[in-house]
C-alpha cells in the first residue's frame, strides 16, 4: 500500500470514529418502554476496534514518514515540520494583512483616523511568497506519499 492510499484510508477512519461516536451518544439513551435504533454497546465495541485499527495504521504512517525521502533529500517528517511553520508563518502574515485594512468608523474629522503602521505591499508580497512555498512543498510531499510504500 502507498503511503498516500494510507493517509486516505486513515482519513475514513477518522470519520467511522466519528460516525460511531456519535450514533452511541444517539442510542445511550430512550425513553422508558423504548428500544434504542441501534444496540450503544455494540457500536462501542465497533468504535473500540476500529481506533485500535486507526493506531496502527497511524504508527505505520508515522515509520514511513521518518524514512520516506523527498527529491532533495528530506524526510517526510521534516518536509511536514516546515509545511506547519509555513503555514503559521502565512497566518500570522494574513492576520497581520487584516488588521492593517481596518474600515474607518469616522464620522466626522474630529474623530479618531486610524493609520496602519505596517507596510502592506511588503506584507502581501511575503504572504503571496509564503502561499507559493507551501503549494510547492504540498506538490513535493503528495508525490512522495504517492512513492512511498508503508512501512510495517
Amino acid at each position: 500500500m502507498k503511503l498516500a492510499e494510507a493517509l486516505l484510508l486513515r482519513a475514513d477512519l477518522q470519520k467511522k470514529i466519528a460516525s460511531l461516536r456519535e450514533r452511541v451518544v444517539a442510542n445511550a439513551v430512550v425513553q422508558e418502554n423504548e428500544a434504542p435504533h441501534e444496540d450503544p454497546n455494540g457500536l462501542l465495541d465497533e468504535a473500540v476496534d476500529v481506533l485500535e485499527q486507526l493506531e496502527e495504521l497511524v504508527a505505520r504512517i508515522h515509520r514511513t514518514n521518518l524514512a520516506a525521502q523527498l527529491p532533495d533529500g528530506r524526510t517526510l517528517t521534516e518536509a511536514i515540520a516546515r509545511r506547519d511553520r509555513l503555514q503559521q508563518q502565512h497566518s500570522l502574515l494574513t492576520a497581520a494583512l487584516a488588521g492593517c485594512r481596518k474600515e474607518p468608523d469616522r464620522y466626522s474629522v474630529r474623530e479618531i483616523k486610524w493609520v496602519a503602521t505596517m507596510k502592506v505591499s511588503k506584507l502581501q508580497k511575503q504572504s503571496d511568497d509564503l502561499a507559493k512555498k507551501l503549494r510547492e512543498l504540498n506538490a513535493r510531499i503528495q508525490e512522495t506519499n504517492w512513492r512511498a510504500e508503508l512501512a510495517d
